[in-house]
């Protein structure tokens, strides 16, 4: 089921992280110049837990599917399906998660954007159930 990954680089299992997420990630850094870029992998099913990007100014993050088919939900709105092409740009400081739908791997470029006292706050899982009804 891999055949459907993007052409850029897997990387490692995501362990430093595997507390933040239900099921395996890879993580594969791309750039720490300028702004930092990741391509993440997911797994089927794999999700990260609820999370904000804190910053005082600035900051949030940017995802750019590459392959597979993904959810993204912001806390009090519906999750919305990704699909390779679309362009996720969340704000600092708001409550969110991302992963893999169910049946398929899913991959990401994650990019960091810069700000002022900035920092990751991770939080509860995103449980089966949630998950599940998607």
């Amino acid at each position: 089921m891999k055949k459907e990954l993007s052409q850029f680089p897997m990387g490692e299992k995501n362990d430093k992280f595997a507390k933040y997420f239900v099921g395996q990630s890879y993580l594969a850094p791309l750039t720490f110049e300028q702004i930092p870029t990741f391509n993440v992998t997911f797994e089927p099913s794999c999700r990260n837990n609820w999370h904000i990007h804190h910053a005082k100014t600035g900051g949030g993050q940017m995802l750019v599917v590459i392959a597979g088919e993904g959810w993204y939900q912001e806390e009090g709105k519906p999750a919305r399906k990704l699909k390779v092409g679309d362009v996720v740009n969340i704000p600092a400081n708001v409550k969110h998660w991302h992963g893999a739908a169910k049946d398929c791997w899913f991959q990401h470029i994650a990019q960091e954007i810069p700000g002022t006292e900035t920092s990751t706050e991770w939080l509860e899982a995103v449980t089966d159930e949630e998950s599940e009804k998607l």
